[in-house]
C-alpha cells in the first residue's frame, strides 16, 4: 500500500533556487514579432497564480502537447530502475493522481510526463516503439557515460516553480530502488504558440506540429494498442556557447541560423511563421538559405522525416548556460537522421556541446481505471 504523501507538507520549506530564474533575459522579448501577453495559464483572472490545472488523464499524458504554451519552468530527471519491469510504475501514476487531486487549486498548471528507456521496453517487447536506444553521434564524443541512456524520464513543468521539486521527489519515492543519473531545471521567456527565443536570441519552435491532425500524424504512436497515445522522446543537454556566438556579427548569426535574429523570418523571405525555401538563390546563384545553416540542415524535406514537437527550456548554472532540448516523435528515426545530418552539415553545432542524452518512451495516458503503462502489459 502507498501512502499518499500531503502535498502541502511536501511544499513546505522546499523550492528551486533561484540562481537560473535570473538570467531569463536569454531568451529575450517578444515571439514572432508579436509583442508577448500574459498566457491564460498566468491571468489572475482565469485560475490560481500557479496557472490554470491541466487534465492529468485522458489519451494523451499532459505535458507533451498539452498545455499549448508550454510552462515557464521545468524540471527533467532522468533514472535508473533495479529491475527493467514495467509493474513498479504503478504506484507513481496513482501518486501522481493522488498529487494532482489533492488540493488542485494548490498544484496550478504543474504536469509531469514519465517515459520509459529502452531497456524497459525491451523487457516487454523488444520490437516495440521504445526499445531502440539512440546511436552515438559525432556530437556526443566525450559525455560521460552516466548521462547517456536511462530507464525512467520524468518531466515536471508548471508556472510557479517551486512545486516542481516537491512533485518529482513524490513520485520518485514510489519507485523501489530508484537511483538518479542526472536532474536539469529550466526556464521559458514569454512566447506564444509555442515558440520563445533560444539561448542564442533566435525564435525557436516556430515549424512544429500544431493542431489534432498534424499531431496525430506526426507525434502520436497509434499502430501498436499497447503504445497508442504515447510518443518518442529525445532529451539532450546541450551546453551553448553564447559568448562565442554573439561575438560574431549579426548578418554571420543569421546566415550560421538561416532566419532574421529580430523577428524570425526565413533569410529566404517571408514572414515568421514561413518555411524557410531550400531552392530560392540570390541572382549571382547562391542560396538564401546557406548550405551550412542550422534551417536548411534541420529541414524534414533534406531527411525525409517528419516533424518534431519541440519544448525545450534553457538553463543557467554559473557562468554555464544551455538548452534542455526535449523533441516528441513517432518513429525516432525523425531525430536520428536529423541530428546525423546536423553533425555533417551543420555550423550551429560549432556552439553547441552534448552534455547528456537519451530516447524514451513517453508512455499513453492513464486514468485511475488504466493505470500508467498498464497497456504495455496486455497481453
Amino acid at each position: 500500500m502507498v501512502t499518499r504523501p500531503s502535498r502541502r507538507r511536501l511544499l513546505a520549506g522546499l523550492a528551486i533556487g533561484a540562481g537560473g530564474i535570473t538570467t531569463g533575459g536569454l531568451l529575450g522579448r517578444s515571439t514572432a514579432g508579436v509583442a508577448a501577453e500574459p498566457s491564460p495559464a498566468s491571468s489572475e483572472t482565469e485560475g490560481p497564480p500557479g496557472g490554470r490545472p491541466v487534465p492529468a488523464i485522458g489519451e494523451h499524458q499532459a505535458g507533451i502537447a498539452l498545455p499549448t504554451d508550454p510552462q515557464p519552468y521545468s524540471l527533467t530527471v532522468v533514472s535508473d530502475l533495479a529491475a527493467a519491469d514495467m509493474s513498479v510504475l504503478a504506484p507513481v501514476g496513482e501518486r501522481l493522481l493522488d498529487f494532482l487531486d489533492d488540493d488542485a487549486h494548490d498544484s496550478g498548471d504543474l504536469t509531469v510526463a514519465v517515459g520509459v528507456g529502452p531497456r524497459v521496453v525491451s523487457s516487454v517487447d523488444d520490437a516495440l516503439p521504445g526499445a531502440e536506444a539512440l546511436p552515438e553521434f559525432d556530437s556526443d564524443a566525450g559525455m560521460a557515460a552516466e548521462r547517456v541512456g536511462g530507464d525512467l524520464l520524468l518531466i515536471a513543468s508548471a508556472s510557479e516553480p517551486a512545486v516542481l521539486g516537491p512533485a518529482v521527489e513524490a513520485l520518485l519515492d514510489a519507485l523501489p530502488d530508484c537511483t538518479q543519473r542526472w536532474r536539469q531545471f529550466g526556464f521559458r521567456g514569454p512566447g506564444r504558440d509555442g515558440i520563445v527565443r533560444n539561448p542564442f536570441g533566435f525564435h525557436d519552435g516556430i515549424i512544429v506540429p500544431r493542431g489534432d491532425d498534424e499531431l496525430a500524424e506526426h507525434v502520436w504512436l497509434r499502430d501498436d494498442p499497447r503504445v497508442a497515445g504515447g510518443t518518442i522522446a529525445v532529451v539532450r543537454r546541450l551546453r551553448t556557447d553564447v559568448a562565442g556566438f554573439s561575438h560574431l556579427p549579426v548578418e554571420e548569426q543569421e546566415a550560421l541560423v538561416g532566419r532574421r535574429k529580430r523577428d524570425g523570418a526565413p533569410l529566404s523571405g517571408g514572414s515568421a511563421r514561413d518555411e524557410v525555401s531550400l531552392t530560392a538563390k540570390t541572382a549571382d546563384g547562391q542560396y538564401l538559405t546557406p548550405v551550412s545553416s542550422h534551417a536548411r540542415a534541420a529541414h524534414p524535406a533534406l531527411t525525409g522525416s517528419a516533424l518534431m514537437l519541440r519544448r525545450g527550456y534553457a538553463y543557467a548554472e554559473g557562468d554555464e548556460s544551455g538548452l534542455m532540448f526535449v523533441c516528441f516523435q513517432r518513429d525516432l528515426r525523425t531525430f536520428v537522421v536529423t541530428q546525423q545530418r546536423l553533425d555533417e552539415q551543420d555550423r550551429m553545432m560549432e556552439y553547441v556541446t552534448t552534455t547528456a542524452s537519451g530516447t524514451f518512451l513517453m508512455l499513453p495516458g492513464f486514468d485511475r481505471d488504466r493505470p500508467l503503462g498498464s497497456t504495455l502489459l496486455t497481453a
